[in-house]
């Protein structure tokens, strides 16, 4: 009997020593699912787009097409291939669940250095079906200068898409064969970009160039007077914007993602980390995916100044 404590004693340690190792295995499983990094054939990541199971979309300035990642990160698949049905630089995605489909903006980006996989002229807005990737429609926006950007849905399925080479926002109705213009004024001519509803009803976007944030009023499906937002602190290339609890999420291609919460004519902005570029944001269950789309490093790259950067997604948890 002297020797069967000693014995007990060696097993419980050996099982505490499995159990430690089990425990800092998860840490680096759950680290892993946190950091997502992207193939070669998706550089400069533009945005990404989520649905309940996890699953995310990512677009590719540089290379077009639309990425497809499993929700738990592990497996990376094309959704829209590179130049597939025409498409160029692709901008914004948006997953629209309840209708079955995926929301794509294609471009041709070669004004900010990216010539993308094909030749076509334009801006383009394509709807891909979720479940099997085929094309359901496709719309160029109007006028010689455009760049569809970003997506929002409104409660009725109208899609709106900023346009990032003139100031307006267009507007997709549900069986509608092309876009109508939503809003057009000349307030909104610094690179319009990130679009979002608030829980007010009323339209939000960010201009890139301008670091502004407006809000459209809407009422009964028409848009109503512009307000310019006085921000807590200057915005520097905000991008995307997303509706979150009772404001709003946005990046900045500086580095930012903030939580944004408006009171009257004031947009209080408050940072949550620092990204390396980011340039689109989605929440995915309960965690917040940001796209590194390093966007400063596109026109050197184009102009033969060194390697492209390696591509992340990173998520935070939501709060």
């Amino acid at each position: 009997m002297r020797h069967v404590e000693p014995l007990r004693h060696s097993i419980r340690l050996s099982m505490l020593t499995i159990l430690l190792a089990g425990v800092g295995l998860a840490a680096v499983a759950s680290e892993r699912t946190s950091e997502i990094r992207l193939p070669d054939s998706a550089r400069f990541p533009e945005s990404v787009t989520s649905v309940s199971d996890g699953t995310l979309f990512v677009s590719s300035i540089a290379d077009g097409g639309v990425l497809k990642i499993t929700g738990d990160g592990e497996v990376a698949t094309s959704f829209l291939k590179s130049g597939d049905h025409g498409t160029r630089s692709t901008f914004g995605v948006l997953a629209d669940e309840k209708r079955g489909t995926l929301w794509v903006a294609s471009n041709d980006a070669t004004a900010i250095g990216a010539k993308g996989p094909t030749t076509t002229e334009g801006g383009w807005v394509k709807a891909f079906d979720l479940a099997t990737g085929a094309l359901t429609q496709s719309i160029r926006l109007p006028g010689e200068k455009a760049l569809a950007n970003d997506f929002v849905l409104d409660a009725q399925g109208a899609l709106y898409v900023t346009n990032t080479f003139a100031p307006q926002i267009l507007r997709l109705r549900p069986g509608a064969a092309e876009f109508e213009i939503f809003v057009e004024d000349e307030a909104l001519k610094k690179g319009l970009d990130g679009i979002a509803f608030g829980l007010d009803g009323n339209l939000y976007v960010n201009t890139f160039l301008g670091g502004e944030l407006f809000r459209i009023e809407v009422k009964d499906g028409t848009a109503g007077p512009i307000t310019k937002l006085e921000t807590t602190r200057p915005l520097k290339f905000p991008d995307a914007l997303r509706t979150f609890k009772d404001g709003f999420l946005m990046v900045e291609g500086s580095g930012a993602l903030s939580r944004v919460t408006v009171a009257g004519a004031v947009a209080r902005i408050e940072p949550i980390r620092e990204f390396a570029g980011p340039t689109g944001l989605t929440v995915a269950g309960d965690r917040i995916w940001v796209a590194e789309g390093q966007l400063g490093r596109l026109s050197p790259l184009a102009k033969g100044g060194g390697a492209a950067p390696s591509f992340h997604l990173r998520s935070i948890p939501v709060d």
